[in-house]
């Protein structure tokens, strides 16, 4: 598959994305991994996983030197998504934070810029400091992540609160609360959903039913648990992966188009919600 025939999905503002990128989380913890972490970036830009996504907790800012360090002399490639913590997350504290983000990614810009999950910073204050950045030119949009439905509503009926480009949620196989109510709304309002951990920190590898389905299609476990989220139009994933191999048969993933039986398999094994459960984060 050659890296353009990814296929893509348009946030509001009308820019394109990977419906598949890398995530970063964990990442640049171990100084022994660091050249093969680096080189796993660079591999999945060559593939076409140009969406990147770190914070700045991550690794408290290791991941996002790591990412600089990466996507150096590819800038114009990669749309880049950082996460600002709720601490941070007043006009004033944003700006120093974005500031410092920019600094370790060795960048002058970020392409979305997301709220790390609610905190006690009233919503209104947090699209000031997102509104604020956007004038400065440090960020080009901004979203949420780990919003549920009562969270999304809040800022939707704030001024400006519907230029939100993004909820960021746990969305996979083990966690499907967010299709009784979270998905429907993202999908009624046209707000796309960016999945972390589509493979639950590996454990859908090691699933019977998963590896199943695998074994059927001669496909690896992980490219089950992957096709199985982007199977949702509005929904594009992040996957973490430290190592080339496992980039590689990432970005083979969203060429994948799991049948009725495969979906059905995995249903049975993994039940869709009945009720309303609380959107989980971790």
């Amino acid at each position: 598959m050659s890296p353009s025939a990814l296929r893509r999905i348009t946030l509001p503002a009308g820019e394109q994305i990977p419906v598949l990128g890398q995530g970063t989380w964990r990442m640049a913890e171990i100084r022994e991994r660091r050249n093969e972490e680096i080189a796993a970036l660079r591999l999945g830009l060559d593939l076409g996983l140009t969406l990147v996504d770190t914070a700045e907790m991550y690794a408290d800012g290791g991941a996002e030197r790591l990412v600089g360090e990466a996507i150096a002399g590819r800038r114009d490639e990669v749309f880049l998504v950082s996460k600002v913590l709720p601490s941070n997350a007043t006009q004033s504290r944003m700006i120093l934070a974005c500031e410092a983000s920019l600094r370790r990614l060795n960048t002058d810009r970020i392409d979305l810029y997301l709220l790390h999950w609610p905190g006690p910073a009233p919503l209104w204050q947090t699209i000031d400091g997102f509104r604020e950045l956007v004038d400065r030119g440090w960020i080009r949009y901004w979203g949420v992540s780990n919003f549920d439905v009562p969270d999304l509503a809040s800022l939707w009926d704030l001024p400006l609160g519907t230029d939100v480009q993004t909820d960021q949620i746990l969305y996979n196989l083990a966690r499907r609360s967010p299709e009784y109510s979270l998905l429907p709304w993202c999908q009624e309002h046209e707000l796309p959903v960016m999945a972390y951990s589509p493979v639950e920190r590996g454990d859908m590898v090691r699933h019977p039913a998963v590896r199943g389905v695998a074994e059927r299609r001669g496909i690896a476990p992980a490219q089950v648990a992957i096709a199985w989220v982007l199977r949702e139009p509005l929904v594009c994933a992040i996957p973490k992966s430290g190592s080339r191999g496992h980039v590689r048969e990432n970005a083979a993933a969203a060429t994948i188009t799991l049948t009725g039986p495969d979906l059905h398999e995995l249903d049975l094994a993994f039940p869709p919600p009945l009720k309303p459960e609380p959107l989980q984060t971790h």
